[in-house]
Formats: C-alpha cells, structure tokens, sequence
C-alpha cells in the first residue's frame, strides 16, 4: 500500500468524521438526541449485517466467551460516548463539544498503566498536562470571556447552572467514555477482524441506545423525511466511512500516526460549523481548543515507538 494512498483515505476520513456534529445540528432540529444515537448506530450495523453474515460468520461464530464479554462492554461504552457526546450538542457549541471529547485519548494514556500495564512517557504527561488546562479553558470558554478589565465570568452556581457548562461535562464525559471503548479495543483487535469487530461492538452499542430511547420514552418514528435523510448520512459518513476508514489505517501504520491524524476532526468541525452554522468560536474557546489539540500531539508522539511495536506484534 503506498504512502500516498494511505494518505489520501486518511484525509477522507477526517473530512467524514468532521460532519458528524453537522449532521447531528441539523437533526436535533426535530429529533432527540438519544433517538439520533440509536438511529446512527442502528443502521450502521445493518449496513454491516450482509457483509458480516457472507464473508465473515464464522470469525464471529468462533469468539471465545472472554471475546464476547469484552466487546459487549466495549459497545456500551460507545453507547454511553455517542449518547453523551450528541446530548452535549444541544447545549454547547460545535467546537467545544468537538474538541472535549477529542480528549479521549489523552485518558487512554491516563488510565492505560491501571487497566493495560503500559506506563506512559514523561512526554505523554507532559502533553496530558496542556489538555487538561486547555479542558478547562474550553469549559469555561462559553460562559466567560475577556475584556480590557481582565476575565469577566458568571458567579460559581452561575457558571454550573448554566446549559453550555452542562454541554462541555457531557462531551468530556463521551471522552470517557471512548477511552474507554479505545482501550477495549486496543486488546480485541489483535485478534478479531475489522468487520467482525465493528459489527458486533456497533451491533451492541445500537441495542443499547434502543433501551436508552425506550426508558426515556422516546420514539424514531413520526419525524420529517429529512430527519432521516440526516441521520442516514450521519450513519454512512461519519460511522462507516470515517471510523472505519481509521480502523482499516491500523493495519498500514502505527496507532500513534492514524491518533494524530485524527486531530484533524476538531479543526475540519470548527471550519463546518463557521461556514454552515455560522458559530463563531470565543477566544478563550479558540486558546483552550489549541491547548488541548498540542496535549494530544504531544502525548501521542509520546506514545508512537510502544505503538509501532505493538503493530509490528499484532500484524493490525
């Protein structure tokens, strides 16, 4: 596979994932978040489900027990990311939301000597440090701003009270959360196959998006045509195009360069969202956005020579 191709599929897919908050503005117009989450996922695996079921049953038909328990709790963790992260959407702007659950991650590195053993570097800290400065920046970024006097921000229950805090502490927890899922997978995927993986992980994220949608109340079905024509485009483009144009990556380079790649999301999101939605982001929002984006750079290139290892290990 030459560079340049890998290249090129790489830039396709950040342009894909960098719709995703556009697609998901344009539905919340009529539709719940939760609904737009389970609709996503959903028709993602039935897109999956004819590909999965001719060329790749038996891969899936031979998942050991441990296999499936990991992947069951891989996918509720993708469930509880894409519900929070799209929930945070309706309270906080495109590149805050973007930008906070991009943070994932910099968790990984945080919690991957408790659950995977892997100590990170002094660089990988170092760049953990400029991320979460720069999370607290963002958080703060809708509701305060600067002037000539200095900072001015809302009082202590002002600020929490208010719904784009609300919005940022739910896309960091979709960061989390996704960390969650990464470190999951990271284990799984050195032994399954890329659409066995992402078919039975998005197949049990979609089910238990329903039981969200369902607990809450909530109905896909009633909503304008193009609500749906929405959520489809969010299911083909972003789901299967980005996401697994970067699992497919893996198999070509190492984890840290397809991780820094994906720091293109936030830019390509902020870019959709001034020429589409005209959101114009706050200053501060721009400086925390640009501090967490260094973290992640920083705390990726730490970890590239254990990923190139692990790649050359695992044949991913």
């Amino acid at each position: 596979m030459s560079r340049f191709r890998l290249m090129i599929a790489l830039f396709i897919a950040i342009l894909a994932v960098s719709t995703a908050s556009i697609f998901i503005r344009f539905a919340q117009q009529e539709v719940p978040s939760l609904v737009i989450a389970a609709v996503r996922l959903t028709l993602a695996t039935f897109t999956l489900m004819p590909i999965a079921w001719l060329r790749h049953r038996q891969e899936v038909r031979s998942l050991t027990r441990r296999e499936w328990l990991l992947a069951i709790l891989s996918g509720v963790f993708l469930s509880v990311h894409f519900a929070s992260w799209i929930s945070s959407l309706e309270y906080t702007t495109v590149v805050s939301s973007v930008v906070l659950v991009s943070t994932g991650p910099l968790w990984v590195a945080l919690l991957s000597p408790v659950f995977l053993h892997e100590v990170p570097t002094r660089r990988v800290w170092t760049g953990m440090g400029f991320a979460l400065v720069g999370g607290v920046i963002v958080g703060l970024g809708d509701s305060c701003s600067i002037s000539r006097i200095g900072l001015s921000c809302p009082s202590l229950g002002e600020l929490m009270g208010g719904s784009a805090f609300f919005g940022n502490v739910l896309a960091l927890v979709g960061a989390w959360t996704v960390a969650g899922y990464l470190m999951i997978g990271r284990n799984l995927r050195a032994r399954i196959g890329l659409v066995p993986y992402i078919f039975v992980v998005y197949g049990v994220a979609a089910l238990a998006l329903i039981g969200y949608m369902l607990v809450a109340g909530q109905t896909p079905f009633g909503y304008s045509p193009i609500m749906y024509v929405w959520m489809l485009a969010l299911a083909l483009v972003p789901q299967l195009i980005g996401h697994s144009t970067y699992n497919w990556a893996l198999r070509f380079l190492p984890a840290s360069f397809v991780s820094v790649a994906t720091l293109g999301e936030p830019v390509g999101s902020a870019i959709l969202a001034f020429l589409v939605l005209s959101e114009v982001p706050s200053g501060l929002t721009l400086v925390g956005g640009g501090l967490i984006l260094v973290g992640i750079y920083l705390a990726a290139g730490g970890e590239g020579r254990g990923g190139e290892r692990e790649n050359g290990r695992t044949g991913n």
